[in-house]
């Protein structure tokens, strides 16, 4: 089980942000694994293979994370995920009804 700060570490090593999805956490990833992979690093290899194993515990932690994150589909979650769609239903079921 990871600790907060196991987590802060890893969400910095991979250069993200206080928020992010799955796809930008694999997307992070991948970025930074061609820029440090051995095979395409300036760095010399014990470096680059120092910091491919780190990269590659951060996006394990991070994705494990995430997978044991549970989701809420109550409708108040869905329409904050989904931000536009909740304006189209207001629209469609008289925003201005009230009024």
């Amino acid at each position: 089980m990871a600790g907060f700060e196991e987590i802060e570490k890893a969400r910095q090593l991979l250069g993200l942000g206080e928020y992010a999805s799955l796809k930008d956490i694999k997307q992070a990833y991948r970025k930074k694994a061609f820029q440090y992979h051995p095979d395409k690093s300036k760095l010399d290899n014990k470096e680059s293979e120092e910091k491919m194993k780190s990269l590659n515990r951060s996006y394990k932690l991070l994705v494990d994370y995430c997978s044991r994150y549970k989701y809420s589909f109550g409708e108040e979650a869905v329409d904050r995920a989904y931000p536009d769609e909740a304006y189209v239903k207001r629209y469609i079921h008289g925003w201005f009804r009230d009024m």
